[in-house]
């Protein structure tokens, strides 16, 4: 357990920096900020360079940079997580809010704003349940690229000039292979490729096999990846994203005899042919028929030593690079946090600038429809029309209250009119000289007169008068 008298000595030193010169006796060291988070810095990277945290994925952000950003908690506790993007390319499940999940990296403090969070180098799925969902996940995003279809099967050839066997050469598999294959066909050259088939390790061991195949494999060559049969666990190498496409891109016919009958693994459905078993996967490879042995033996020795010398050249150089390499990574870590924030501020600054110009866009476009030659047209038609409207009903009514008016005028006219006076009963009488005649002196016996009643006229002669 760290003391606390190790981070901080008991006198003072009135500089900030850890160099800073003591002061009076008694007295305690002062810290800058800095200075302090460099210390704790320090304590953190000899006491937590590498550790292994369990807990469950909350607030998982995506940013474009790549980088994962995730609370790593637990029922009464949470700390920050970042998976940066290199690392986070290598999953082979998706990262998804709730998972539980065992992180393994090492503790950091970001000076910018003194968060204490966990650098994560790799996360693995927990329990069952996940590494089926992961299993799942990765099925499906590869069956939708297509790495399924029987289009890009190849055909497995009828008599294999070689037979290149990728397994662990300690495992029950490789025995029921060979066994079987030479039972059936004693003359079949068979290559056994060790590797590991079961850790984190082992997938890149069965793609650097297939990397140093196919430098040596011919058109008639096939290729059986196999092992025996184990828990999802055990077979759960056999589920890299990495080994299925090495797989599709391998150029000579590769079969997958994965575990037993029931067990699948996402190399059977990417692989050329599947077999049940890899006494199956000899059944289906090799023919059954009696030939000359081939060289095995030799070959595998010459591959064993091949795979440990390229082996051992790396590790020398990788020992050298890191002698002569000082760590890095946490000025780097600081570097991607502090880029990341920028881009994040950067994208916000932008997304409300170009908010408030369509604003501006949207108002302006609304000012210039309103004052649009076609808009005032429109709304000068329509005043237009209303007026109109108005107008016609005006004169309706101003002709309604005149014809009123001319009716009343025409009933007072008829009331005095002599026409009514005759429609009553009376008549005009006329002389000949058509001179209206009011008295019987205006006319004398055998005169002869015109009397006009209300319709018609009458022509009369006088008899008398009195």
């Amino acid at each position: 357990m760290t003391n606390l008298d190790d981070l901080f000595p008991s006198r003072v030193l009135e500089e900030t920096g850890p160099d800073a010169v003591p002061g009076r006796a008694g007295e305690k060291f002062v810290y800058g900020v800095s200075g302090l988070l460099d210390a704790l810095q320090g304590r953190i990277d000899i006491d937590f360079s590498s550790i292994w945290v369990r807990g469950e994925v909350s607030s998982l952000r995506r940013p474009s940079s790549g980088h994962l950003y995730f609370l790593l908690k637990d029922a009464e506790s949470q700390v920050r997580a970042v998976l940066f993007r290199f690392q986070a390319r290598r999953l082979v499940f998706e990262l998804e809010e709730g998972q539980e999940v065992l992180c393994l990296g090492r503790i950091n403090i970001y000076p910018g704003r003194g968060d204490l969070q966990l650098i994560v180098e790799s996360v693995e799925p927990v329990g069952e349940g996940a590494l089926r969902l992961a299993f799942e996940q990765l099925k499906t995003r590869l069956q939708a690229e297509g790495l399924f279809d029987r289009s890009h099967k190849k055909a497995i050839p009828f008599l294999p000039g070689r037979i290149f066997v990728v397994t662990s050469p300690t495992g029950a598999a490789v025995r029921d292979f060979i066994r079987t294959a030479r039972a059936r066909f004693p003359g079949v050259r068979m290559v056994l490729c060790p590797v590991r088939v079961q850790g984190e390790e082992a997938p890149w061991d069965i793609i650097n096999a297939l990397d140093l195949i196919e430098l040596t494999a011919r058109a008639e060559d096939v290729v059986v990846i196999t092992r025996g049969g184990g828990s999802m666990e055990d077979l759960w190498a056999f589920n890299h994203e990495g080994l299925a496409r090495r797989i599709f891109d391998f150029p000579y016919p590769v079969v997958s005899a994965i575990g037993h009958e029931i067990d699948f693994t996402i190399s059977d459905f990417v692989s050329d042919l599947r077999a049940a078993t890899p006494t199956a996967a000899a059944q289906l490879v090799v023919p059954d028929q009696k030939v000359l042995s081939g060289r095995m033996e030799d070959m595998v020795q010459h591959l064993r030593l091949l795979i440990s010398r390229t082996l051992s050249n790396q590790r020398h150089r990788l020992q050298a690079l890191r002698a002569g390499l000082v760590d890095p990574r946490r000025r780097l870590a600081d570097r991607r946090l502090r880029t990341d924030e920028l881009n994040s501020e950067l994208t916000r600054l932008l997304s409300a600038r170009l908010t408030s110009e369509r604003q501006k866009i949207s108002y302006a476009e609304q000012v210039l429809s309103r004052h649009h030659p076609g808009t005032m047209v429109r709304l000068a038609r329509k005043d237009l029309s209303e007026k109109h409207s108005r107008f016609e009903r005006a004169a309706g009514i101003y002709l309604e209250r005149r014809r009123s008016r001319l009716g009343n005028t025409c009933a007072s006219l008829d009331a005095v009119s002599p026409l009514g006076i005759l429609a009553r009963g009376y008549s005009l009488v006329y002389t000949e000289d058509k001179k209206l005649v009011s008295s019987s002196e205006d006319v004398r016996p055998g005169d002869r007169i015109t009397v006009r009643p209300a319709r018609g006229y009458i022509e009369c002669e006088v008899k008398s008068t009195g």
